[in-house]
């Protein structure tokens, strides 16, 4: 199949800046709510956050003050979106735009099994002219961003000019910006955890994709799991997008934000400590600990003490009346291990 070269189209995505698509943690289900997302802001200022993907039927019917939470230390923060009906993706895009986020993010590469069945996700990569609508649509709805994640395929598609076809094609409708998980997915006989991990990675797609088409943002997502991996896909794309590391080993964001954009590291203590009126505020409001720990849980991945913190947290967030304290507690037996350690 011959590449299209991308013709200009009739209303152009706003450019994200660039430092702002640099580094950035990706949208997962059940993980990335607002406090998730709070948490991840204290230790990386300069993260570009992503919600959980939230289905535009759902944001148009739903509760949107669950749905849409987002507190405002957040930004920037991108609301990704599921669906594949281009008037309903136009109509949660402009109302999440007008709920404040920064970008507006169609999701192109889940391949649950839920997804499929709504025609939406993974399975999208096969109809590439039904996402240039949605991708126009959305565009022409709202004045944020308009953003794409997807995979380099599906099944066992595996050319390289049908990837760039579908880019391209999504290009042409006035997409700039997009997040590549550098698999396939895998829509029959492999799960969603499967899915994340055992098509191979080939990043070499990506870097060609910003090769050959310089003109696109190409950020880089799957498998990334530490600084220097992270910070080698800067030689060959916009940015590096985190997913599971960096939600089971946060103080990583951490690192890679003070050496991509400078200042100087925190403790992981002085990170958490610095959460305390965030948590404080919620749990006056009558939201459980456990709804804000169980985002808390990695912070001392790898570390001396880290699994009684973990343990301390788990054990004790779900009580009744659980609040900060619970945390200083998780906190000094942690430190005790350092002191021990330095004695």
């Amino acid at each position: 199949m011959a590449a299209m070269i991308p013709t200009p189209p009739t209303a152009v995505s706003p450019a994200i800046p660039a430092p702002q698509v640099r580094l950035s943690v990706a949208p997962m289900m059940d993980w990335t709510d607002s406090h998730c997302r709070v948490f991840h802001r204290a230790i990386a200022p300069h993260a570009r956050l992503y919600t959980e993907m939230v289905h535009a039927n759902a944001v148009i019917h739903g509760d949107r003050e669950r749905l849409l939470a987002m507190d405002p230390v957040e930004h920037p923060v991108a609301l990704q979106l599921g669906g594949s009906e281009p008037a309903l993706l136009a109509q949660a895009a402009r109302i999440g735009a007008d709920w404040g986020f920064d970008e507006i993010n169609l999701n192109c590469g889940c391949p649950s099994d839920r997804v499929q069945a709504g025609r939406f996700g993974a399975c999208l990569m096969r109809e590439p002219d039904l996402v240039a609508e949605s991708v126009a649509a959305m565009i022409g709805a709202c004045a944020v961003p308009v953003t794409v994640k997807c995979r380099l395929g599906v099944d066992d598609e595996h050319r390289f000019e049908v990837f760039l076809d579908f880019v391209d094609r999504v290009a042409a409708a006035g997409c700039r910006s997009f997040v590549v998980h550098a698999r396939n997915a895998w829509l029959k006989g492999l799960s969603p955890k499967e899915n994340r991990e055992v098509p191979p990675l080939r990043y070499d797609w990506a870097y060609r994709l910003k090769r050959e088409r310089p003109g696109l943002q190409v950020v880089v997502n799957g498998g990334i799991a530490d600084l220097t991996e992270a910070t080698a896909h800067l030689e060959h794309a916009d940015g590096a997008m985190l997913g599971r590391a960096a939600y089971h080993d946060p103080y990583l964001l951490h690192r890679l934000d003070v050496a991509w954009f400078g200042g100087a590291e925190r403790s992981r203590a002085e990170l958490l400590r610095s959460l305390r009126p965030y948590v404080e505020a919620q749990l006056e409001r009558g939201v459980f600990l456990k709804h804000i720990a169980r985002h808390l849980l990695g912070l001392f991945h790898g570390e001396r003490g880290g699994r009684a913190f973990r343990q301390i947290l788990s054990e004790g967030a779900h009580r009744p009346g659980a609040d900060w304290a619970l945390i200083e507690r998780a906190l000094a037996l942690t430190e005790s291990f350092a002191a021990r350690d330095a004695a």
